[in-house]
């Protein structure tokens, strides 16, 4: 470990005081002989956000699917609200990449909302009162009323990620899951989609973790970054993490770190590029491929 990364541990766990909504101990996680990262220590405050970047293959979203339950770590351990972690608790939002309905899906947007009010796991059902004054009531903020009785596939790619929001803060999640959740907006629906997931964190305390290839979107309201590259990572800051010498350090290759018109870009080294958004996807490992780098998740 460098000395940022013992800095950053020790005052994460002063910090925590045993309320982390979400807590790593030595975390560890590999495809056979490949290490993603191991050694992680991490406590997730409630109503913290935290970016997770690194270059393709990292392990940025096998890092949330260890969360979701749908894989185990290699080593270490991992809590939820004190607990370890089970494969689908009610109190963990997700919210996936942006990725277009089927044409001819005949799911509504507030049928999508509706299904993390009534609980997804046994289909659409009959709403309570109360569950329906719920629904309405988070269809309202996340600004889907327009469109909330309309096909999702008819919807744009915006607002099929606005009804995603609903669904995966109706349950009134302590942690929200994130993974590439503006891929594919554009900067007005960016913004938006950014705004309602802050907005939940704030009013209702839910942590963030938040896997993204361009941090500028999300940048002013990142509490901490957990940058993943070459099987090492380092944790602190926007502004302790994103620099120059930090990042050479972690890929071993200069690395700059320029800051123009209220952006960051990372260039110098092929992966750190991917970072500096210019629109690549991050590839993670499938762990049902036959090689490490097999399957885009």
């Amino acid at each position: 470990m460098t000395t940022l990364q013992d800095r950053d541990r020790t005052a994460t766990a002063a910090r925590s005081g045993g309320s982390a909504v979400l807590a790593l101990r030595d975390a560890g996680l590999a495809y056979g002989s490949r290490r993603l990262w191991d050694g992680l220590d991490l406590d997730v405050q409630p109503g913290e956000f935290v970016a997770v970047l690194g270059p393709n293959g990292a392990g940025k979203t096998s890092l949330l699917r260890t969360v979701l339950g749908q894989q185990r770590l290699t080593s270490g351990s991992m809590s939820f609200l004190g607990r370890p972690v089970r494969r689908g608790h009610r109190r963990i939002g997700y919210i996936p990449q942006q990725r277009l309905m089927d044409s001819g899906t005949p799911l509504r947007a507030r049928d999508m909302i509706a299904q993390g009010v009534t609980g997804h796991r046994w289909g659409i059902r009959p709403e309570r009162r109360a569950e329906r004054e719920r629904i309405d009531r988070i269809v309202a903020e996340v600004g889907a009323t327009a469109f909330a009785d309309a096909p999702v596939a008819e919807l744009s790619g915006g607002e099929q990620q606005r009804t995603r929001v609903g669904q995966a803060i109706a349950a009134d999640p302590a942690l929200l899951l994130c993974d590439e959740p503006l891929i594919s907006l554009d900067l007005r629906h960016q913004r938006g989609v950014t705004e309602l997931i802050d907005r939940q964190r704030r009013q209702q305390g839910a942590a963030v973790l938040f896997v993204t290839h361009d941090v500028n979107p999300i940048l002013d309201v990142v509490d901490r970054v957990l940058y993943i590259a070459g099987g090492r990572f380092r944790i602190g800051a926007p502004d302790e993490v994103l620099r120059a010498d930090v990042l050479s350090d972690l890929y071993g290759t200069p690395v700059d770190v320029v800051r123009t018109m209220g952006r960051i870009v990372i260039v110098g080294a092929s992966d750190a590029h991917d970072t500096a958004g210019d629109g690549h996807h991050h590839c993670e490992p499938s762990p049902h491929a036959t090689t490490p780098d097999e399957g885009r998740i």
